[in-house]
Parts: C-alpha cells; structure tokens; sequence
C-alpha cells in the first residue's frame, strides 16, 4: 500500500527533531565563523585600467575599423599580461620572492564588451604589495608591447592606488555564516526525516493501523509514577476510613 505524509506529520516530525537542527545549525555557523576569521587569510584588491587605443596616426578621424580591431586585440593582450615575458620583468624589477606562477595566481583581466579598455585586478594579502603588483605589472606590460606586437596603442589609463582603509573582498565571514546557517538548517531537516524514515517502532494507536494494518481492540492508559503514588494514598485513605467505621 502507498505510504503518504501529511503536512501535519511533517510539523510533527520537525518539532520532535527541533533541537537536532537548531544544534546542527549552530555547529555550523559556529564551525564556519571560526575558519573565515581565524583560518582563512583576508585578501585584497588593487585594480589599474589600461586603455588600448588607435596607433599613433596623423590622422585625427576615429576608424571604427581600428576601434574594432583593437577591442579584439584586448583577448590577446590579456594572454600576453600573463606570460612569461612580462611577469619575469616584473619579478626581477621588484626583487620579488615569488615565482612567476604565483604571480599567474593572483592575476584577473576582465573587460567590458565592445570597450578598448580592460581592467588588471591583482589579489594579495598585503593591499599595499597588491597595489605595487597590480602598477609595475602595468607599467612593464604597456612598455613591453610595443616591442612584442609592433604596436604602440597600450596607455595605462588609470593607476592603482592603497586605499586609507582597504576593505578585503574575501573572506567574507558574515556571508560565510548566513549560508553556513541555510545549510545547517537543510541538513538538519533532512536528518530528522531520515531518522523518522528508519525510526520502525511503534508508538502509538495509529502506527498499529498505519503499519500492520489491525483493528485496535482495546488501549492500555499510560500510568506515571504519580498516578500510582496517588492511587495508593488513596486506597490507603479509604482503609483507614473503612476501619474507623467499624470501630465506631
């Protein structure tokens, strides 16, 4: 016979299970603030603009055509932004300790669609050395072009610049924990049905119905300590009151 659940099961089952997922929930929001505040390393960004733009021309008309080539080139150029040829410059300029792959690391290049220009993003721990990164790798890629495709249409257009009080784009421990919280809350949930699914005792009237499919002849009351303890004071008292009867 097909099993079927009610919404009233369901509150039943999730408020007997209430404490396993306020618990649940807890551990993990707990478990997740730990580790975004005292694990994992805050990161910040510093960003330059570099504008590709026409060649130096005599001709003071914008070419849509050259317009259009170099939004395209901007794909290429941000394959050459992290080779090799740049960031080794860029390592021995600063004297850095760290490779060139971990150099790739820390490098994002976005642009807008249709726009010649694209943005360098470098991420570090330390905003002042992201700032440093984010300039020289700038500054080396728009003098190093020239040399690499024979062009000369690269210009920094706006330079990185430490803010007074950066802020760190990650970890962020609040949004950590608010999805740490949703799920807690779902993993909870489903371990409560779980254990309501495996849960095969019978408790009640209408697990005997529901389960074995048996008419209920007859109920024994649940009696607690205190009924019993009652029941014999009282018993005790109509005794004594039976034999003061007698005497009298």
């Amino acid at each position: 016979m097909e099993e079927t659940i009610s919404l009233k099961e369901i509150a039943v089952t999730l408020r007997k299970r209430l404490v396993l997922i306020l618990v649940l929930a807890a551990i993990a929001v707990a478990v997740s603030g730990v580790i975004s505040y005292f694990v994992l390393t805050p990161q910040y960004q510093a960003s330059t603009q570099i504008l590709v733009n026409q060649e130096s021309s005599k001709e003071p008309v914008l070419d849509p055509n050259q317009v259009r080539t170099n939004v395209e080139m901007i794909n290429t150029y941000s394959v050459i932004i992290k080779s090799p040829i740049i960031l080794d410059k860029v390592v021995q300029n600063l004297d850095l300790t760290e490779t060139t792959d971990q150099l790739i690391g820390k490098i994002a290049v976005s642009s807008e669609q249709n726009a010649q220009v694209f943005n360098l993003t470098i991420e570090d721990a330390d905003p002042a050395h992201a700032v440093k990164l984010a300039n020289e790798i700038s500054n080396t890629f728009s003098s190093e072009v020239p040399k690499i495709m024979s062009v000369d249409n690269v210009k920094v257009l706006s330079p990185a610049v430490l803010k007074e009080n950066p802020s760190q784009v990650k970890p962020k421990p609040l949004l950590n924990m608010a999805i740490a919280l949703v799920v807690g809350l779902m993993a909870g949930v489903g371990i409560a049905f779980l254990l309501e699914y495996l849960d095969n005792t019978i408790k009640t009237e209408e697990d005997i119905q529901n389960i074995l499919q048996l008419p209920i002849l007859g109920a024994i009351p649940k009696i607690s300590v205190e009924d019993v303890k009652a029941s014999e004071v009282k018993k005790a008292a109509n005794k004594r009151m039976g034999s003061e009867t007698l005497e009298s």
